[in-house]
């Protein structure tokens, strides 16, 4: 699973340096998740930190990209050795 931010974002740009894969965006009107980057912080940490830092609450597992922690980890995998 990726992440993804919905539009109660208030764009206080504190998850953007927190994502160890800059998965995190400005997008037009909100930051955005690219779920190519995304691994919810899987080989980094063991919880998203955009998560934990997100004083709104508007990260979530975005629904259109579920993806196993196996997966994910192979997706760090290719990130960091690519």
């Amino acid at each position: 699973m990726s992440l993804l931010i919905n539009d109660e974002c208030i764009n206080c740009d504190v998850c953007e340096p927190e994502c160890p894969n800059s998965a995190i965006t400005q997008g037009d009107e909100i930051y955005e998740i690219d779920p190519n980057l995304c691994t919810e912080c899987v080989g980094h940490f063991d919880e998203p930190q955009c998560i934990e830092v997100c004083p709104v609450d508007c990260i979530l597992v975005d629904p259109d990209n579920e993806e196993s922690k196996e997966s994910l980890q192979l997706k760090y995998e290719k990130l960091v050795a690519g």
